[in-house]
């Protein structure tokens, strides 16, 4: 599914939605005040959409009027979504104490990033977030939007594929890295609570080929040494690739099947270089008030999400593992970095 808003002008919304099916009529649903009020369909042809070869018959778009809409003119809240998919496409709100920028967080654990986007949400008109979650089509139709300006964005992008849309005249971008051992903590927990439903016929798709990854984990016992030096030596391949140097991989690759390869570390430097604001989770309170301020806003500075007791003591037993530290070379190296950055301008 693709989208875009043209305008909106108060009496007239218009833009369009190719469905995902080539024969289907997209359809907007229109809320407000958190009621459907409305299910409009697409009523325009644009025969543009053909010859893409994205749409079989080019009729895509919408034209939201006060015929189609009673009152729109009035409404200053607002909602429109794809009626197939319920991905909100358009939000309309009063532009009164909105912070006026686009704006990305880049997630790089595995857990999702919530402190922020329970601190943020009210301040912009539109908010976006689990990014990695949406598909390609839908997340360049979110990234590439104009009629946007009050923009949050959240996420675990895979930084090069879409660093296009993060140049600094198009968006604010920031990222907030941590300790390695501890996300590769986070990992290993996040795939072992996951064995049940790997273990699932009707669930186990919903993790892919992660799912023997996560059947895997259930079978070692992590608060004892010699069981988790047995568990780096019989990895799965999917469980390698998702705790072999997720931050570089992250920041230095297209896909997540590709490869790492040493170049992939400087390439990833290179990245995070033109990111706008980094930061660490150990220095969270230098971050957050970078963030705050850089967005113009007055708010308190966001506590961290303490670290949950077991996931501390699991990543502090993974640094005497030498396996995991050949696993995390790149990323300890590149996130010392960082710490050690924050540091020097922060004391400054």
């Amino acid at each position: 599914m693709r989208f875009h808003i043209d305008c909106d002008t108060g009496n007239l919304i218009q833009g369009w939605i190719v469905p995902d099916n080539p024969l289907a009529v997209s359809r907007v649903a229109v809320s407000a005040g958190g009621r459907r009020i409305a299910d409009v369909p697409a009523a325009l042809v644009d025969e543009n959409f053909k010859q893409f070869g994205w749409h079989s018959t080019g009729q895509c778009t919408f034209r939201l009027t006060e015929e189609e809409v009673p009152g729109i003119t009035g409404m200053a809240d607002l909602e429109l979504y794809d009626s197939d998919t319920n991905v909100r496409v358009y939000r309309r709100l009063p532009d009164a104490g909105m912070v006026q920028q686009r704006f990305l967080l880049i997630n790089t654990g595995i857990e999702p990033e919530t402190t922020f986007q329970t601190a943020l949400f009210p301040f912009f008109r539109h908010s976006h977030f689990g990014l990695h979650r949406l598909t390609d089509e839908v997340l360049t139709s979110i990234l590439g939007s104009q009629i946007m300006p009050s923009l949050f964005l959240s996420g675990a992008l895979i930084v090069p594929r879409y660093e296009h849309f993060m140049m600094p005249d198009m968006m604010l971008t920031s990222i907030l890295v941590q300790d390695p051992y501890v996300e590769m903590a986070m990992r290993m927990l996040w795939l072992r609570s996951r064995a049940a439903e790997g273990a699932d016929p009707s669930r186990r798709w919903r993790l892919g080929p992660l799912a023997e990854a996560a059947l895997f984990s259930a079978d070692y016992d992590l608060t004892d040494l010699r069981s988790l030096k047995r568990y780096f030596r019989m990895l799965p391949e999917p469980a390698y690739r998702l705790l072999y140097n997720p931050l570089i991989r992250q920041l230095a690759t297209r896909m997540p099947e590709d490869r790492l390869f040493p170049g992939h570390s400087i390439a990833a430097i290179e990245v995070i270089a033109r990111v706008g604001i980094v930061g660490h989770r150990e220095r969270f309170e230098a971050f957050a008030s970078t963030l705050i301020d850089r967005l113009g806003l007055d708010i308190p500075v966001p506590a961290a999400t303490p670290l949950p007791a077991e996931t501390a003591a699991l990543a502090e037993r993974l640094r005497s593992v030498k396996a995991v530290h050949e696993m995390l070379v790149y990323d300890i190296a590149l996130t010392d970095a960082v710490k050690d950055t924050v540091d020097k301008i922060w004391k400054a």
